[in-house]
């Protein structure tokens, strides 16, 4: 049954309640009913079912799914603009800033996203727990190893004020280690038939395994036979594949999953691959039984070591630098600072620090006369080309209207997959290699709890769950404090838990791409009660022990529900060994056409901030040279 909590669920558009008869409201009196003029104007407070949140989608689906056009007004209904740029994420706000700051004259550039609030998925919660300001992330999470990024990367952040070196002074690295805090590893009722939590034997991020393996496992859940096997999992084995050379082994295993390694080649049964099968989900948007055997090979699991395969030429997890560039807000921290520098008035605070805690006057982002504006609520719907080939038009839909401007140039930085329904004159092949991959579907769940006494009776701060029923890992936020911003100190104050779920179908042998586009459909038949009855029953299975009460404890939930969420990156296991960012069909899929060029991440095939920016880079650098 539907929980029926006393939490803070302001399921709001733009400060105005959402009616339970908002269902049958039109996609444009949705849009009208979120626009930004409305007093008290603020997304990041809002709570309930937010990401790609009611309003900011359905005319895209109408132009997608139905071929359905919004009227396209006959006359220019505002100014030209030297760069329109359709897309106000990391990349489009890179767009935007790399043209300002690369033009030689005063430029005119306006920014357009369907969403309420900028950012894409760099999106930023906040919330009021009994008196108590705290700042999650409901998307975009953190800088990865920003000492490997492009130099254009690594100067935009200097540019925009970033120094990823100041977060080793702001995220504790030992906070939880210093208070008895590990991971845990839950087995929930709904697959298991009672809630089991125990410490996690299995190295993850978050996990180094435990120093009694046997103690550990005799507690699990699961038969006799599955605790033996879990324990020979990490035993010595002969060579499961004695007569391939090195170079064959490695071939072999990018072309097998790990749950079929191990099934056929180490004898691990599917009672217990089921335990650890869906770690990797919040990563590569499918479980081990999609994910090549050589990937896990390279995370350092078990099964592997007789093999004698030594250090490979790529191994992204001995990255040197450790996961902690992160804002309180995540990469919302680096869209905010893209937004100050191309909307002063919009942000105060010149530097990363000042920033934190600032307000944004989202009144200010689309000012008339100002050199660049950024309009939200506004979906593209139709791009093309003015008929002396001297700009583009682009017509856009917001509150139950059409609304058309020119711009000379145009960076496209939103969904690859919708560029074929809204741009004029796409060759075939181009549209064919769009359509050839789809975004990971993903949801970022944050939880505001007035405290973390049940983590701490506990003696944990993460939790990973063994075939779970909606979030696969949950666990208290990154320990980050900066710009007068505390992260909280004591189990009695209130904590953001942050909870990850990638809709999946595990074990029916369908690539990523179909499970991707299966697990989409999932997320948009599910409601915020949905989500909401789930995220209290496992919350309550895992922490019930130390004293957890939903009733009591949660304060309010954010779901942030982004059915188009991480770049497609190119699986081994399914796709050409030889595609990856530096080749493969999105290098098509990106080709410019005339003065219209295509960024966002998609264009990267890479799913990480960097891949953003970069593609950013290349786009405008395309217009420029015009």
């Amino acid at each position: 049954m539907p929980s029926k909590l006393d939490i803070t669920r302001r399921d709001f558009l733009g400060g105005t309640a959402l009616a339970l008869s908002g269902a049958a409201l039109s996609p444009m009196e949705l849009l009208a009913a979120s626009r930004a003029k409305q007093p008290g104007y603020y997304p990041p407070a809002l709570t309930g079912l937010r990401g790609s949140h009611p309003g900011s989608f359905e005319v895209a689906h109408e132009l997608a799914w139905a071929g359905k056009h919004p009227a396209i007004p006959k006359q220019q209904t505002d100014a030209d603009y030297d760069l329109v740029v359709v897309g106000g994420g990391i990349s489009g706000l890179a767009a935007a800033f790399f043209y300002q700051q690369r033009s030689e004259a005063d430029v005119q550039i306006l920014v357009l996203d369907n969403h309420d609030d900028f950012g894409g998925h760099a999106k930023r919660n906040e919330f009021n727990v009994d008196g108590q300001h705290l700042v999650g992330y409901g998307g975009s999470q953190s800088l990865e190893a920003p000492g490997s990024y492009s130099a254009v990367s690594k100067k935009l952040l200097r540019d925009i004020a970033i120094d990823p070196q100041r977060f080793y002074r702001y995220y504790d690295q030992e906070f939880f280690e210093k208070r008895g805090l590990g991971a845990g590893l839950h087995f929930p009722a709904a697959s298991y038939g009672r809630d089991v939590l125990v410490a996690n034997p299995f190295e993850t991020f978050a996990s180094d395994g435990v120093d009694d393996l046997a103690a550990v496992v005799a507690q699990f859940p699961i038969s006799e036979a599955g605790k033996a096997a879990v324990i020979e999992l990490y035993a010595e084995h002969p060579d499961p594949l004695p007569k391939l050379s090195r170079r064959k082994k490695i071939a072999y295993l990018q072309k097998i999953s790990y749950v079929d390694y191990l099934q056929q080649h180490v004898g691990t049964p599917l009672e217990v691959t089921r335990i650890f099968r869906d770690v990797p989900r919040g990563i590569m948007g499918v479980g081990w039984e999609a994910t090549s055997a050589l990937e896990a090979y390279r995370w350092g699991l078990p099964g592997f070591d007789s093999l004698n395969l030594g250090e490979l030429e790529y191994n992204w997890a001995d990255s040197d630098e450790p996961y902690i560039f992160h804002f309180p807000d995540g990469n919302a921290g680096v869209t905010r600072a893209l937004v100050h520098k191309l909307v002063p008035d919009a942000l105060p605070g010149d530097s990363m620090e000042a920033q934190v805690l600032a307000q944004l006057d989202y009144g200010a982002l689309d000012r008339p006369g100002a050199p660049t504006r950024i309009r939200l609520n506004s979906t593209a719907v139709d791009i093309r080309h003015t008929p002396d080939q001297s700009g583009v038009e682009v017509t856009y839909a917001s509150g139950g209207n059409s609304y058309k401007v020119r711009g000379k140039h145009v960076v496209y930085a939103g969904y690859h997959a919708l560029l074929p329904s809204v741009c004029e004159g796409l060759p075939g092949d181009q549209v064919a290699a769009i359509k050839s991959v789809t975004k990971v579907p993903l949801v970022y769940i944050n939880v505001a709890l007035r405290n973390w006494k049940a983590f701490n009776e506990l003696g944990i701060y993460h939790v990973d769950v063994a075939q779970p029923p909606l979030m696969h890992s949950f666990g208290m936020d990154f320990p980050v404090s900066m710009g007068g911003y505390q992260y909280t100190r004591s189990p009695e104050q209130p904590v953001v838990v942050h909870g990850t779920y990638v809709p999946a179908v595990p074990e029916s042998g369908l690539s990523p791409i179909d499970q991707h586009r299966l697990g989409r459909r999932q997320l948009y038949e599910m409601s915020f009660a949905d989500f909401e009855e789930k995220i209290v029953e496992q919350m309550s299975g895992a922490l019930g022990g130390g004293g957890f009460d939903a009733e009591r404890d949660i304060a309010a939930i954010t779901v942030n529900r982004w059915p188009h969420g991480y770049a497609y990156e190119y699986s081994e296991l399914f796709d050409d060994l030889d595609f990856g960012p530096d080749y493969g069909p999105h290098l098509t899929a990106r080709r410019q056409l005339g003065r219209i060029s295509i960024a966002n991440s998609d264009a990267s095939a890479y799913a990480y901030v960097d891949g953003a920016i970069d593609a950013a880079d290349r786009a405008v650098d395309e217009q420029l040279k015009l």
